[in-house]
């Protein structure tokens, strides 16, 4: 047993039982072993056996996007379709007509970018249209149910977009000290 001079005090306990609470929530065999072994701040006698419930999947460990991939991402848009220029113009003042010869250069230039530094496939192989079954255990995330959804799997249904997968990112390597954020110099003409 802990003498007085062992055991921690009140902000210490508190910072053991905010710990313990998150580390609990966040991974599901400490919170068996604080329910199971009475591991925690009150060790209460063990019930009974009881069958463990259903584990429950861990959840995503979330990483950091490369916000300067994205960035040279978007300044090759708008290198080649002039992306930036075309979103950032108020097109109120425009015919359809102007917006629509613009919206084919942008298209253009968009579609160059793509096919230079990416290799694009479909998701699904089927043609749009198709009714197909998906089974228990299929990818979610290349697969985004719509509609009505109600259940579990398998399901039944049409499919209305075949979806895009990158299966090859080609982007040109940057110079070390090179500034990301300018995703296009400022041009003075002489």
């Amino acid at each position: 047993m802990n003498t007085p001079a062992q055991l921690p005090g009140f902000f210490s306990r508190l910072s053991i039982a905010f710990g313990a609470f998150f580390k609990s929530l966040g991974d599901a065999e400490f919170a068996a072993r604080v329910r199971d072994d009475g591991v925690g701040p009150v060790a209460a006698p063990a019930p009974a056996p009881t069958p463990a419930p259903a584990p429950v999947p861990a959840a995503p460990v979330l990483r950091a996007p490369s916000a300067e991939s994205a960035l040279q991402l978007l300044s090759l848009f708008q290198r080649e379709a002039r992306l930036i220029d075309f979103t950032q113009e108020n097109l109120a003042a425009y015919s359809d007509a102007d917006i629509g010869a613009a919206a084919r250069v942008v298209h253009e230039g968009c579609a160059r970018v793509l096919r230079e530094h990416f290799t694009i496939e479909p998701v699904r192989a089927e043609a749009e249209g198709s009714r197909l079954t998906l089974e228990e255990g299929f990818d979610a995330a290349s697969v985004r149910l719509t509609g009505n959804v109600v259940g579990q799997a398998p399901f039944k249904g049409t499919l209305s977009h075949r979806g895009w997968r990158a299966s090859k990112v080609t982007l040109p390597q940057l110079a070390e000290k090179h500034d990301a954020r300018v995703l296009a110099p400022a041009e003075v003409e002489l």
